[in-house]
């Protein structure tokens, strides 16, 4: 996908760092899981899925300028409840299918259903039946940080969408009240490491929280459900200050502020913190590592899974 902009990064060196390591992750997924991802699977059967996911998230984001936040979301949400499949998306289908979206990490809170549906349909338009609903995910997490001012990569794609949800899973996603212990263990469930956390936490650098999860739980006179920008230096940016506000004591959230004042942290997610507080290069280039990792969970390749039609919904069958 040498003509979309979701293959470009800023600079030769960020070509660099973001092609050896989507080799060197693609070769890992083929040695555990027997096939890999590939950042060129869509050359020949869908070439201009990328741009057709990018149109679909800046169309969006003219009215909501929160979507680019809330659609990685989606995807690290995903993620974590039994890998990369796209299981969050599913609605209810009882008794086969139990929704992910009532849960409480996700209920009321994860949003931006409406738009993937809006990409699903125009990639079907375009190239019917040959994209999946959890490589969308994939791609408009990565378009939505790009877009965002932070940095690009090659998105590593193959991946087929689950047939099955796992609420018990979905239950125990990262909470915004998570000590350090909980996190750390969360975290490396999924071979994610003590770098992994407080890079993907520095997701939390745009996009807004409702204030009953943050460490202020609303002020006086604020109802429920309050919107606060979790950055509020650059809310709708993607850059490091939000590990300049850890540094000040001022994390919106529990769970943030925890990677520098847990007991605990000096030893472990502190110094990280810190380094990615002086140093934006830094932490891009390692985010753009823990966002590979992180989609490499447990992804379904090959003949297993399906490519869902409609990404609320398994295929009926003969589809």
């Amino acid at each position: 996908m040498a003509a979309s902009s979701s293959s470009r990064v800023s600079s030769p060196g960020w070509l660099m760092l973001a092609a050896h390591c989507a080799l060197l992750l693609a070769m890992a997924g083929a040695a555990s899981a027997g096939s890999a991802l590939s950042s060129t699977f869509y050359d020949a059967s869908c070439p201009s899925a990328c741009d057709v996911v990018r149109r679909v998230i800046q169309n969006a984001r003219v009215t909501d300028p929160r979507i680019p936040a809330s659609l990685i979301r989606l995807h690290f949400h995903d993620c974590f409840v039994q890998g990369c499949d796209a299981s969050l998306l599913l609605d209810d289908d009882l008794p086969a299918i139990q929704t992910e979206k009532t849960v409480p990490a996700n209920n009321n809170s994860a949003r931006g259903f409406p738009v993937v549906d809006d990409i699903k349909s125009a990639l079907e338009h375009a190239c019917p039946g040959t994209v999946s609903c959890a490589d969308i995910l994939a791609l408009a997490a990565e378009i939505s940080v790009e877009i965002s001012g932070g940095p690009s990569w090659r998105v590593l794609l193959g991946r087929r969408d689950g047939t099955t949800t796992n609420v018990q899973s979905a239950k125990n996603l990262p909470s915004p009240f998570d000590s350090l212990d909980k996190l750390q263990k969360k975290f490396r469930n999924v071979n994610l490491d003590d770098t992994d956390l407080v890079a993907l936490q520095g997701a939390h650098t745009f996009g807004k929280v409702q204030c009953q999860f943050t460490r202020e739980n609303c002020t006086a006179g604020q109802p429920q459900g309050s919107l606060e920008d979790l950055d509020r230096v650059t809310p709708n940016v993607f850059d490091n200050k939000y590990y300049g506000n850890l540094v000040d004591g001022l994390a919106q959230l529990p769970s943030d502020q925890v990677m520098l004042s847990d007991p605990a942290a000096p030893a472990t997610t502190a110094p990280i913190v810190r380094r990615f507080a002086i140093n934006q290069k830094d932490f891009f280039g390692k985010f753009v590592v823990s966002m590979i990792k992180m989609g490499n969970i447990s992804p379904l390749t090959g003949m297993a899974g399906q490519i869902r039609k409609n990404c609320r919904r398994v295929n009926s069958k003969g589809y």
